[in-house]
């Protein structure tokens, strides 16, 4: 393969962030320049211990599109209102500041896996809410 693609994407599954997340790519101009990797949560779902079965699938997803679109950055798109973040929280109180923490928490454990097996990998680290809203995080 030639072509050499813009990035990954790391989304969640949750339906109603799939048109928001492809708005967003289509704004930044990445339609058909980046490969896609969806699952529950998205960095919760491949850094939280609870779902700890599924980190290592991400991890060779990644590396495979590094070696086949030759990608430099990963987008990580994480949302708000996230059912994941609820069960990463357990039975514990729930409500907005904890979800952002643990959205946090999530993108501080991304950036040490993929610094430490992906150096030269770039980050991209957002928070999408329904309303539409980005934030960044470094």
């Amino acid at each position: 393969m030639k072509k050499k693609f813009k990035a990954m994407v790391l989304s969640c599954i949750d339906p109603r962030f799939q048109p928001l997340v492809y708005n967003y790519l289509k704004m930044k101009k990445l339609n058909g320049k980046y490969s896609a990797f969806t699952i529950a949560g998205s960095a919760i779902g491949v850094t939280h211990n609870k779902f700890k079965k599924w980190h290592s699938v991400f991890i060779e997803n990644l590396s495979t599109t590094i070696k086949l679109h030759k990608i430099e950055k990963l987008i990580v798109i994480n949302h708000t209102d996230c059912g994941a973040a609820k069960i990463a929280n357990g039975n514990k109180r729930f409500d907005s500041l904890i979800e952002e923490n643990i959205h946090k928490s999530s993108f501080i454990e991304i950036k040490r896996k993929i610094k430490k097996k992906f150096p030269k990998i770039k980050l991209d680290l957002n928070l999408l809410s329904l309303n539409n809203k980005i934030k960044k995080f470094k």
